[in-house]
């Protein structure tokens, strides 16, 4: 989805990489895995002098994504070390329940090669399984109670402790504004064949005023978010069936909890892909939203604040909001930051987003009602 600028690995960037972390013993192959879109990801192998086989993972960051690549990876060090501790104090594993970082042989958690390229190296949790998209409830609510429970283990760690790696974010209001900007300049010469959406979505701008003042006024804290909540970013357990672990922290930062649980939600609980082209099949799927729900209220234990749960349907409706903005944004702009398959590609996925927010109103109070359940 998002435009990759990134110069292709060579074999041997990878081996010298590879030489420069403190893997348990000897090495024996390494090979491509993975779905990710953003990252280069490696599967490394080796084995001990007992026979044990260990298993691990070579990313490469993309720094032209993550422009400041020590600050996201001491975010990650700072949160994951936190992590482990909670684990380590419930008698977890976590290698297996923390995205744990193993460090390079000078004693940083990641490497810099002589290209610049920033490389890090976790533990490969084996035994489970992670999700491109939903096929079952049960799935899609295990996945709810690990994000629960990353909120539930992070509700005494200090968010605004956290560097702000990508600035605004999550900023609907701020995201309006460069909407409206983008109006304005019409680099594309596009904004007038398309001044029904455009009008559409000025109509919703409420909800991005909503949530800046409900920030300004301490009604929602700043708390550790992921942001991006996608269920694939959840390791599911391949015998139990539960959500071990969260990966891809990459964007942690201080955030609005209410956000994560909506970003998973316009994801997951949408009827139709994010670039579906017959409008008439999006619209929120209530049973995968309740299911989720059900497992991020329990995952929670009652960290959260009465007025952050109040608001997470709310979320959900911002952040497919605010996604349709930055598509109809690029689209406006000439598809300078999202890949466009086809000339009106991103309007497209523009349309998907304000068609699932316009969904979501319609059935606004049944998912308040899931949520005041849940929480009794």
């Amino acid at each position: 989805m998002i435009c990759r600028l990134m110069k292709p690995l060579t074999e041997s960037a990878i081996a010298l990489a590879r030489d420069q972390f403190a893997f348990e013993g000897i090495y024996v192959a390494d090979r491509w895995i993975g779905s990710g879109r953003i990252n280069d990801t490696r599967l490394v192998i080796t084995i001990g002098p007992t026979g044990h086989i260990y298993r691990y993972i070579l990313q490469r960051l993309n720094t032209d994504i993550f422009t400041k690549p020590l600050e996201v990876m001491e975010n990650i060090a700072k949160v994951t070390e936190h992590l482990r501790k909670k684990c380590l104090e419930r008698g977890g594993d976590p290698k297996r329940s923390v995205m744990a970082l193993i460090p390079a042989k000078d004693g940083k958690p990641y490497w810099v090669s002589p290209e610049g390229d920033f490389f890090r190296v976790t533990y490969f949790i084996t035994g489970a399984i992670s999700y491109d998209e939903v096929d079952d409830p049960k799935v899609f609510e295990e996945a709810g109670r690990a994000f629960g429970e990353f909120q539930r283990d992070l509700s005494d760690f200090d968010g605004e402790s956290l560097y702000e790696t990508i600035p605004h974010f999550h900023d609907t209001l701020s995201r309006y504004e460069t909407f409206e900007k983008a109006v304005l300049e019409d680099k594309a010469h596009r904004a007038k064949k398309v001044q029904d959406v455009i009008e559409e979505f000025r109509k919703h701008k409420q909800i991005a005023v909503l949530f800046a003042e409900l920030q300004q006024n301490g009604t929602l804290p700043i708390r550790v978010t992921h942001n991006d909540t996608k269920l694939n970013n959840v390791m599911i357990d391949e015998f139990s069936g539960k959500g071990l672990c969260v990966l891809d922290l990459d964007t942690v930062m201080p955030g609005l909890s209410c956000f994560d649980f909506g970003d998973a939600v316009r994801y997951g609980a949408n009827k139709a892909s994010e670039d579906e082209r017959d409008f008439s099949k999006v619209g929120i799927d209530l049973e995968l939203y309740e299911a989720f729900a059900k497992g991020f209220v329990s995952g929670l234990e009652g960290k959260l604040l009465p007025a952050e749960i109040d608001h997470l349907a709310d979320g959900a409706m911002c952040m497919a909001f605010e996604l349709g903005l930055r598509f109809l944004t690029d689209y406006l702009n000439g598809d300078v930051y999202f890949k466009a398959s086809y000339p009106e590609s991103n309007l497209d996925k523009a349309k998907v987003q304000l068609t699932l927010l316009k969904d979501m109103i319609a059935h606004e109070k049944e998912m308040r009602g899931i949520i005041q359940k849940l929480n009794r």
